[in-house]
């Protein structure tokens, strides 16, 4: 697009030095006394002041052109190293994002396994409440069954002693 408009501007350009050098020369000819004879010194100081013109216009228009041409090098070989520092920027990124992603990984298996050992951790938990709490209550038996059992052997010692007694009464 800009390449279109700076041929489309040298076209231009052109054609507008053509029209004023056209120009000058109907007004150097309009300018004379009709005749079509001029003063030679007039005439010559008109063309070469034309000429000179023309040379400076020309030499200006060389250098457009190659300052344009350079301009456009330039600026092409700037876009390129631009979109060179883009790429490597973009790669890095791209790299960056890849570690990221593969930690971001890792702490959410090290999270899952956390969470899989807490909820092992809370059952194992609840499974040692569960197993205390059946111990305190065998523990409990045993106190009863011990108090059980002496107040059994007491009740055999009573009771062999109201034998005697029953015995000896009935002698």
């Amino acid at each position: 697009m800009e390449i279109q408009c700076i041929i489309n501007m040298r076209s231009y350009k052109k054609n507008c030095y053509k029209i004023i050098q056209d120009v000058a020369q109907i007004s150097a000819f309009n300018r004379s006394d009709g005749s079509g004879v001029e003063g030679s010194s007039e005439r010559l100081s008109r063309t070469s002041s034309y000429t000179r013109r023309e040379n400076r216009l020309a030499s200006l228009n060389k250098t457009d052109d190659d300052s344009t041409s350079k301009d456009y090098k330039k600026l092409y070989e700037d876009a390129l190293a631009e979109n060179e520092k883009l790429k490597t920027r973009l790669e890095d990124s791209k790299q960056e994002l890849a570690k990221i992603r593969s930690q971001l990984d890792r702490v959410t298996q090290k999270q899952d396994r956390i969470s899989e050992r807490s909820s092992v951790f809370e059952s194992e938990k609840k499974e040692k409440q569960a197993l205390e709490k059946r111990v305190s209550d065998m523990e409990e038996e045993l106190k009863v069954l011990a108090e059980l059992k002496s107040d059994n052997q007491r009740l055999k010692d009573e009771n062999g002693a109201l034998i005697r007694v029953i015995s000896k009464l009935s002698k």
